[in-house]
């Protein structure tokens, strides 16, 4: 499997199209993480989305995680996700740590901009769904000036409260009818991966949970910057944004996550002895 993956980020039109792949997960605190860097993840959803294949994508971080370890419901969602990227450097170090030592931080609004610029090359037309309409209009501005042969199969807001049965169906309709083999859906999290699960395999096309990504490439919201990312100080920014916000949902959550990952590499170590 990782010779595969490997030839396929070299040649994207090579044979392995026609093959149903299957990316390297591990186990991080009881949820899989897809072990692959962003170039393999690109390539293998735009294998998935020139088939129409029924996918789920989910980007993890640590508040992911541990909303997963603590909710069997949750858990089972990025379980039956099909691929679920580190999205945070404790990830990544973890990964790392369990012997995947060029594994590279996978954000939302990088994955996203990949696959635009990445499915504009191949003919891939990709729905973005969720957000508002007026951060649509500024995304659709900004994709015409960065990827102008990018097809756009449709865009639409997603409204907070649930869509009707009739609602959904009209959605998913729209969907299928715009011919999209990629649908970026933006909603807070874990909203968006309970959608796309409900939705698996009744939208033919890869989806992916891209959160803030939308208000963020429409230039409406800050995003942290890269590199604070990836030397691990995405904490520092976050609190200098909503410092009240992140002491009560952030703080909690690491210090579970410290524990948990620390058990396991203590556990590790033993198995391994």
């Amino acid at each position: 499997m990782k010779e595969s993956m490997e030839m396929l980020a070299k040649d994207p039109n090579s044979e392995l199209f026609s093959t149903d792949i299957e990316p390297l997960r591990i186990d991080v605190i009881g949820s899989l993480i897809t072990a692959a860097p962003i170039d393999v993840l690109v390539n293998v959803i735009l294998v998935w989305a020139k088939q129409h294949k029924s996918k789920m994508v989910c980007i993890a971080n640590t508040h992911m995680l541990v909303d997963a370890h603590q909710k069997p419901s949750f858990g089972e969602v990025l379980k039956d996700s099909d691929i679920v990227t580190p999205n945070a450097m404790p990830l990544v170090w973890l990964l790392k740590r369990m012997g995947v030592k060029t594994q590279e931080i996978v954000t939302s609004l990088n994955l996203m901009q990949c696959l635009c610029q990445k499915a504009s090359q191949q003919k891939v037309s990709i729905f973005f769904l969720g957000s508002q309409s007026l951060i649509l209009q500024k995304m659709r501005h900004r994709l015409a000036q960065d990827f102008p042969e990018l097809l756009i199969a449709g865009m639409e807001p997603l409204p907070i409260r649930p869509l009707t049965l009739d609602q959904r169906q009209k959605l998913i309709q729209r969907i299928k009818h715009s011919g999209a083999g990629l649908v970026m859906v933006a909603y807070s999290s874990p909203k968006q991966e309970y959608w796309m699960a409900e939705h698996k395999n009744q939208i033919e096309a890869v989806m992916i949970g891209v959160g803030g990504a939308f208000p963020a490439y429409a230039g409406l919201n800050s995003s942290v910057p890269t590199w604070m990312k990836e030397i691990g100080f995405e904490w520092i920014y976050r609190f200098f944004q909503e410092p009240t916000k992140f002491w009560k949902k952030h703080v909690k959550t690491t210090s579970i996550f410290i524990h948990l990952a620390l058990n396991q590499i203590w556990n590790r170590y033993f198995e391994l002895r």
